[in-house]
């Protein structure tokens, strides 16, 4: 097989070897148990190289599934539920899929639908930013729900660097704006102080000027 992919035919190994050092290529086996056995005429060097890049690329690409927790109590209070839940929004946010666990304690296991309820109420409140991957259930004490984000990882953290850089291309702007303007201040001071010299007035009227 040629450098670009043609087909070249069956020909012997020396005359193979001789082609591969006339294109100063390689003469490289790609197919060794084929019969005959297939090689092709390429850079090796070249295509080890490129392989590399799109692994490491691929591997950049690549997105971890995180599953954050977040754990509540049945007759939890309105200022821990909203702390809370600005955590699962944040997760959420961030592109991480988040495990509801409300714990159940003594009479509470008898009242699975207070976890419910909650659970529901959680679920309504962050619907903008995830959706209900895995219904609630219940686990023994506990009763868990599931909540995936809307947008994927790789999203999330390129919208988090976009408005990084957006933040900080702010800040550059204010800064050479207050520069700009601090450099105007004291060019026009020099000038505003500087006043012309005229010709001294006698006030006395016996002296000649």
């Amino acid at each position: 097989m040629g450098p670009n992919g043609e087909t070249v035919g069956i020909v012997p190994t020396d005359q193979a070897l001789k082609l591969a050092q006339e294109a100063d290529l390689d003469l490289v086996e790609i197919a060794p148990m084929g019969k005959p056995p297939v090689c092709k005429l390429m850079d090796y060097g070249k295509f080890k190289y490129e392989n590399a890049q799109k692994a490491r690329e691929a591997r950049r690409n690549q997105t971890n599934v995180i599953i954050k927790e977040m754990k509540l109590r049945p007759k939890i209070d309105a200022h821990d539920y909203e702390t809370k839940k600005g955590h699962v929004v944040r997760f959420l946010k961030a592109g991480d899929k988040v495990k509801i666990t409300i714990m159940f304690r003594g009479r509470e296991q008898h009242r699975p639908e207070l976890g419910y309820r909650l659970l529901q109420k959680l679920a309504e409140d962050v619907q903008e930013l995830g959706f209900v991957e895995s219904n609630p259930k219940q686990d023994g004490r506990n009763m868990t729900m599931v909540i995936g984000p809307h947008k994927k990882k790789a999203e999330a953290k390129a919208e988090v660097k976009a408005a990084k850089e957006e933040r900080r291309a702010e800040r550059e702007a204010e800064a050479a704006a207050d520069a700009a303007a601090q450099a105007e201040r004291v060019a026009q001071k020099p000038a505003a102080q500087k006043k012309e010299r005229g010709r001294s007035e006698n006030l006395d009227p016996e002296i000649d000027a």
